[in-house]
């Protein structure tokens, strides 16, 4: 069982080291990987655009790519356990479509834009930020009122509804304009964060994913029961408040720089038990992240394969990966180990 972990985390880091490789020479334009290489090591490439290219948009796509799926991963994996639910993912509760709302208030009720200047970008982060801060806040309050984990994933799904109401009404009174940019940016992007945005979203993905390790055993003490993790110490309301937070947090950001990605959150952390046959979250934990953030990739790459036609959403693509993972899942529910 130790070899198959052992085996499992080095080819998923593996696979991450080519996958990021493999972002950064394919392509609408063509380059070959001296010329990644030489811009990647600051020398003179053969031709001056193959070195903006890797470094101020190739780079960062893919260290973007890898950082959200690693993210989302790790939210879903938290959300899931929270909530001793398969199918929890960080959409259910709300918290993306807190995130969604609070861009359409900036972008079509305020006339704000996705561009290149700093205010235009700052005021559609903040509004992302500042929806899915609220949703979040709200579920605190509701958590402190209702001690069933059933009950609370219920309310955040009536909170996505409510959300999802708000944005249709939004953009039923808003221009042609404004709808267009806004449903561009719903269809999901790794590209939109640019080489001077990308230290911010490391540092905000990279504390929340950390804190994250910081519950391991709490995880692991809620996969045994309520009653069981209670005996072993463990604050159930307490722990359930700072999982909320942290899947919040990391769905937030993610959501705020990236556009809502679906799917990622809710099939990662299956895909990482599968391959394990393990629920311990000492290794599942780092085992979804890596997981998370190949799989981000893989998304990210096929995306820009098509070169001719531009960048396919992510969001089209994902369903594509997450349906028969998730039909596989119900379907074989009972034969899934999720705890070793």
């Amino acid at each position: 069982m130790k070899s198959r972990k052992a085996i499992t985390l080095w080819s998923l880091a593996i696979a991450i080291v080519l996958l990021f490789t493999a972002c950064l020479i394919f392509g609408s334009v063509d380059i070959p990987l001296s010329g990644v290489t030489d811009a990647l090591l600051g020398r003179q490439t053969e031709r001056h655009t193959w070195s903006v290219i890797v470094i101020e948009s190739r780079l960062p796509m893919a260290c973007t790519a890898t950082l959200a799926g690693a993210a989302l991963a790790v939210s879903g994996l938290l959300l899931q356990t929270t909530f001793d639910n398969p199918l929890a993912g960080p959409s259910i509760l709300g918290i993306s479509a807190g995130s969604s709302l609070g861009v359409a208030i900036v972008m079509l009720a305020l006339g704000g834009t996705i561009g290149t200047s700093f205010g235009s970008y700052f005021s559609v982060l903040a509004g992302a930020l500042l929806g899915a801060a609220i949703i979040m806040v709200t579920l605190l309050a509701f958590s402190s009122m209702v001690k069933s984990t059933a009950m609370l994933l219920i309310i955040g799904i009536m909170i996505s509804y409510l959300a999802s109401s708000a944005i249709s009404l939004l953009n039923f009174f808003s221009t042609q304009e404004g709808v267009h940019s806004f449903v561009i940016w719903g269809l999901g992007n790794f590209s939109g964060v640019t080489l001077d945005r990308l230290p911010v979203f490391a540092s905000l993905t990279t504390i929340a994913i950390a804190l994250s390790f910081l519950m391991v055993k709490p995880l692991n003490a809620l996969l045994l029961g309520a009653r069981y993790a209670e005996n072993l110490g463990v604050n159930i309301r307490a722990t359930r408040n700072r999982l909320l937070i942290l899947s919040g947090t990391l769905t937030a950001v993610v959501t705020a720089f990236c556009g809502p990605i679906g799917f990622l959150g809710l099939i990662v952390p299956h895909i990482a038990r599968l391959a394990l046959r393990s629920s311990n979250h000492i290794v599942l934990l780092p085992a979804t992240a890596l997981a998370g953030a190949a799989i981000a990739l893989l998304c990210t790459l096929i995306s820009v394969i098509p070169s001719q036609w531009g960048i396919i959403p992510i969001n089209a693509i994902t369903p594509v990966i997450g349906v028969p993972i998730i039909i596989y899942i119900i379907l074989n529910r009972k034969k899934i180990l999720y705890f070793n």
